[in-house]
Parts: structure tokens; C-alpha cells; sequence
């Protein structure tokens, strides 16, 4: 029974140590991804947003091919993605509190069903006395920053998401500045650093589909966002 009990213990231990090495070399793995060659992406949306779903009226673009919204609705890619390259240039308004929808499986109720990065003004008071999770690059609700690297408003920031497996890392301002891994967000309402999410997010990321649409949340209390350059590759 001793030798059996050390032969399971042998294997856990070498499962773990195999997850960890896995979980290490992805995160590794994203480190290079941003300096992938322009030409290896594609818009994310059609000139003319027919590959878009939104609400008539809300989202344009004007004539330099900047996207923004007139209300507070989210426009949504028709296609699903699972491992994929976004990048992005965003500029703020006074106050801007925005984000950036990852595998949303249900659009519909996209508050729980999707992984937000947020977007967000962090030179305004309403924001910047909130806890670190509600501000600019982090896992909304989960996990900030580890560092601010968001421009005043006004300023155009450029902005990599790469989503490899339960790996997501977030690059902003040529700054590495967040890495999750959605499988350790076990729990709905303490996060792993011991923080306590918002009570609306009631699934643990680790629970969610790794597969749904992309999404960009429009003028939320009253605050603009301003899109630009959204380009996709598809790991």
C-alpha cells in the first residue's frame, strides 16, 4: 500500500509540475506575440462594420476611420474567436469607463458570460479612487494593472491583447502591464489575490467558454471612446 500511495503522489506531483511548466511556457509564449509583422493581421471589422452586430444608429466611423458610439451599447463581431492577437489604438475622454469584451458566449448577458479588459480614464478622480481592477488594462473585477501606462485624454494609446488558452496578457503603451490565467479565477466572488469582485460578476472566468464574439462597449455615463487600427490574428 506504501509503495502504491508513493507511486500516486509521484504523479500528482508530476502532474502539477507538468500544468505549471505548461501555464509558464505560455505565458512566456505572449511575451513575443506584439512584435508580430502588420501584415499578419486583418481588420477586425469591415469598412462599412457588415461583419458588426449593433444597435442602428449607435456606432460610425468617421472619415479618418475612427470608430465611436453615441450611447452605451456594445458593438459586437459576428464571428467567434478562440486564440487570437487584438490590437488596438483607443483614445479617452474626460472620464472615459470602457472596455474590451473577450469570449462572449451570450451577448446578451455579456456581464457574466465574457471576459472584460477594461478600458478607462485613470487621470479622472471617479476612477482612480476605485480599486485597481476598475482601471485602464486590467481583467475588470479580477486582477489591475501592474502598472499604469494609460495616456491623458485626448491622447491615442495602443493597446495588444492576446488571448493563448486560459492565457490572457495585456500589453499597453509598449508595456507588459496584466497576465491571467482564467483557470485559477476559481471562486465568483474572491479573486486569487484575496480581492472580492463585484457582486455582478457571479461565474468564475474559469468557468466561462473559451470561445466567443469580441466586443467594445460604447459611450457609458456619458464618457466617449475612440477606436482606431482594430486588427485581429487568429492564433
Amino acid at each position: 500500500m506504501g509503495a502504491r500511495v508513493s507511486r500516486l503522489n509521484k504523479s500528482s506531483a508530476s502532474r502539477r509540475i507538468h500544468a505549471s511548466m505548461t501555464k509558464q511556457l505560455l505565458l512566456a509564449t505572449t511575451l513575443f506575440l506584439p512584435g508580430l509583422k502588420a501584415h499578419e493581421f486583418k481588420p477586425l471589422f469591415a469598412d462599412d462594420l457588415s461583419n458588426a452586430v449593433f444597435a442602428e444608429g449607435v456606432w460610425s466611423r468617421d472619415k479618418d476611420g475612427v470608430l465611436s458610439a453615441t450611447k452605451d451599447q456594445i458593438i459586437w463581431t459576428k464571428q467567434n474567436y478562440s486564440d487570437f492577437v487584438l490590437k488596438l489604438e483607443f483614445k479617452n475622454g474626460e472620464g472615459t469607463n470602457s472596455g474590451v469584451f473577450v469570449h462572449a458566449s451570450d451577448t446578451t448577458n455579456w456581464v457574466t458570460d465574457s471576459v472584460e479588459v477594461q478600458l478607462a480614464d485613470d487621470f479622472a478622480q471617479k476612477w482612480s479612487s476605485k480599486p485597481r481592477s476598475w482601471q485602464c488594462a486590467a481583467i475588470f473585477g479580477r486582477q489591475g494593472a501592474f502598472e499604469k501606462a494609460v495616456r491623458e485624454p485626448g491622447k491615442w494609446n495602443q493597446m495588444s491583447i492576446i488571448v493563448s488558452g486560459p492565457i490572457i496578457t495585456v500589453h499597453l503603451n509598449g508595456k507588459r502591464v496584466n497576465s491571467v490565467d482564467l483557470g485559477d479565477f476559481t471562486d465568483a466572488k474572491t479573486n486569487p489575490d484575496g480581492t472580492t469582485a463585484p457582486k455582478w460578476l457571479s461565474k468564475p472566468l474559469a468557468t466561462l467558454p473559451r470561445r466567443g464574439k469580441i466586443g467594445f462597449q460604447g459611450k457609458h455615463g456619458g464618457a466617449p471612446i475612440y477606436l482606431r487600427n482594430i486588427r485581429v490574428m487568429e492564433l
